[in-house]
């Protein structure tokens, strides 16, 4: 249940009346009501409010009596994804006592009075929704607010969230676009926040505001321009953001299947429906946004429906490129979605990292010390100057998703399958090879550890082996290593087939003992500046070993690509859960671990039954990722609504 309290203790706000004659308080608690919550009180000071959170059982909605605002702002406050609690922050010159705020990658990383920062970015605006986990810590700060009542300036709801920041709550802003919110103090100032809120068509706005802010080039120019009347029309007809998802899975599969038939028209067709089925992907999330029907099950979907389209078009243009004549068609699809996994769990562990440090002091050298400084400094710039050409170039460059899925369409249409791929594989190796010299350079100017900060284990997917191997120090200096051995075997590997040899057992053996080094490094500490590699490097490592195996088994090449896809499938459901702050799958363990995987390989390679080692081992691997999904977000939470909460005693029922 939800719970949102009106601070009353907001003189002179308190007392002004709207032009409708409602007390600006009553308005307020009603706007909550409108905005998600559950019961919603006034609480006349802090003491109250710290009383009714302390009795609380689900997230809290708090705003001081000073906000005129449209309901829409505070049920997108109530719903907002991007955190547990978050705070609504405003662009408006701060009043007297206010507390200013300075964001980075959307935390609120500083809070002041005016003149107290140098470089605020915005004013608290009276409002936050704080979660389950953060309760205490209001709690406590609205009794600490409350013992400086007699000497400490600014209003009740100011102090208390200036308390609350300074406990090291992690807060997230919530900006206000193209809607209104305004603190005011006086009857003037009350007219014209009414009346600015009045001017906006609410609705409109909601539909606008569910494009993404800031896009790629391709997605704001080519989709978002038109994709909003979809997501209207999708609300119209009851469609919900995860259904949306599916048909846009529906598309891809189509496209797939039509680059994998050939010929000019089925090319033409294939390229239609991957560009519609991207304009379903982008609505899903837009619907989300303007039905504000977020889930954690909506976003771990979105996720992997993502990866599994795009590997799929891949598969079907593989096939395609093999089935025109080109012998290694498949062979650059697997390539092509090894090297695109490999770089998502860069972009993943580069953000981790990004929010990590921006939660951090800055380093001693200062914001120019140094080449990652600078770089740092100019991305901010480029950044900042958006619409720019530099600005879109930068957002280019790198190879989003709107910009492949485009590439892919024409190139096949035009040029056929074959060229598709070679332009993802040429377009994506640069790109990783920006993106990541740069990012290095900017990781060591940081010096911010991530993986001290999660479970290590859990995200370099380490199995039963990796507990029990000497522990070696530098994680990541073993994780290349191993992602080097498994390099050298596959393309041995590549070279004896095409003499028409096999590549000795003892080459396996001594390509597996390189692999296994990087498990050595599993219980050290992970904490130097670029350790946020070692999850990229052992994943390169693991399907670079298995296609190395697969290719000296002769084994077919498109029962390696379905292998690696289905390890991709279990690595990206780590990402998924890491991105949406989730526990780890409910059937981890029986996914025996990266290493151990890679010693059963081995082993089946020395015994000559490569082939039916990639298809049991990836049939396995397949029904225990399936299960794990199904108990994740069926069986479990179906479980957790039949058990009975526990009354008394202190006990909470769920939020």
């Amino acid at each position: 249940m939800t719970l949102a309290i009106v601070l009353a203790a907001e003189p002179p706000a308190a007392g002004l009346t709207t032009g409708a004659g409602e007390n600006l308080v009553e308005r307020l608690a009603g706007q909550w009501r409108g905005a998600g919550g559950d019961d919603v009180r006034v609480a006349a000071d802090l003491g109250e409010l710290a009383a009714l959170v302390a009795a609380a059982t689900g997230p809290v909605l708090v705003s001081g009596a000073d906000l005129v605002a449209h309901t829409a702002v505070l049920k997108h406050l109530a719903t907002s994804p991007v955190g547990p609690t978050v705070a609504l922050v405003l662009t408006d010159p701060p009043a007297v006592g206010q507390v200013t705020v300075r964001e980075e990658r959307g935390q609120v990383v500083a809070v002041g009075r005016p003149g107290e920062l140098a470089d605020p970015t915005g004013v608290f605006g009276a409002a936050l929704r704080v979660s389950v986990d953060d309760l205490p810590a209001l709690a406590a700060a609205a009794r600490a607010a409350a013992g400086r009542a007699g000497t400490a300036t600014g209003s009740a709801v100011d102090r208390l969230f200036a308390e609350l920041a300074a406990r090291g709550t992690l807060i997230f802003a919530h900006r206000v676009r193209l809607l209104v919110a305004h603190r005011v103090s006086t009857g003037a100032e009350l007219t014209a926040a009414e009346s600015a809120v009045a001017a906006v068509d609410e609705d409109k706005a909601e539909l606008r505001l569910s494009v993404k802010e800031r896009d790629d080039f391709f997605t704001t120019f080519f989709v978002s321009t038109w994709s909003p009347y979809v997501t209207k029309a999708a609300a119209r007809l009851g469609l919900g953001p995860s259904g949306v998802t599916l048909i846009s899975v529906l598309f891809a599969v189509a496209a797939a299947v039509l680059f994998g038939a050939g010929g000019r028209p089925a090319l033409v067709a294939g390229a239609v429906l991957l560009y519609l089925g991207f304009v379903l992907d982008c609505v899903d999330g837009q619907l989300a946004r303007y039905t504000r029907h977020f889930s954690a099950w909506g976003g771990w979907l979105d996720t992997m429906a993502d990866r599994a389209k795009e590997y799929l078009v891949y598969a079907g243009l593989g096939y395609g490129a093999t089935h025109a004549g080109f012998r290694y068609g498949w062979a650059l699809a697997i390539a092509a979605m090894t090297l695109q996994t490999v770089r998502h769990m860069t972009d993943t562990w580069y953000g981790v990292l990004h929010d990590e440090a921006a939660r951090r002091p800055r380093p001693a050298t200062g914001e120019a010390g140094g080449i990652g400084g600078k770089l740092n400094a100019a991305s901010t710039k480029v950044q900042a100057d958006t619409g720019s050409v530099s600005y879109w170039l930068k957002r280019t460059v790198v190879f989003p998703i709107g910009e492949r899925w485009a590439l892919i369409a024409l190139a096949a249409a035009l040029l056929g399958p074959l060229v598709a791929l070679c332009a993802v594989l040429v377009w994506g190796a640069l790109a990783f090879a920006y993106t990541g010299a740069l990012r290095t350079l900017r990781a060591r100017w940081m010096r911010v550890p991530v993986l001290t900060t999660v479970d290590t284990t859990l995200y370099r997917d380490d199995g039963p082996l990796a507990r029990i191997l000497p522990v070696s120090r530098r994680p990541l200096t073993l994780a290349m290593v191993s992602a080097s051995g498994a390099v050298v075997l596959l393309l041995w590997a590549l070279w004896a087939v095409h003499a028409g040899r096999r590549p000795p057992d003892w080459a396996v053996i001594a390509a597996l003992v390189v692999l296994l080094s990087g498990a050595q490094g599993a219980r050290a500490a992970h904490a130097g500046s670029l350790d946020w590699l070692v999850p990229a490097a052992l994943r390169a490592a693991e399907y670079l070993f298995a296609i190395a195996v697969g290719v000296a088994g002769r084994a077919p090449a498109w029962l390696i690509f379905g292998y690696v896809f289905v390890l991709i499938l279990h690595h990206y459901d780590l990402t998924a859960r890491l991105e949406k702050r989730q526990a780890a799958p409910p059937l981890h363990a029986a996914t025996l671990g990266w290493e151990v995987r890679s010693v059963l390989l081995a082993v089946a390679s020395i015994a000559g039954i490569v082939s039916i080692a990639l298809a049991t081992l990836g049939t396995y691997l397949l029904v225990v990722f399936v299960a794990s999904v199904v108990l994740a977000w069926v069986v479990l939470p179906a479980r957790a609504r039949r058990t009975p909460v526990p009354v008394g005693g202190g006990d909470r029922s769920p939020g």
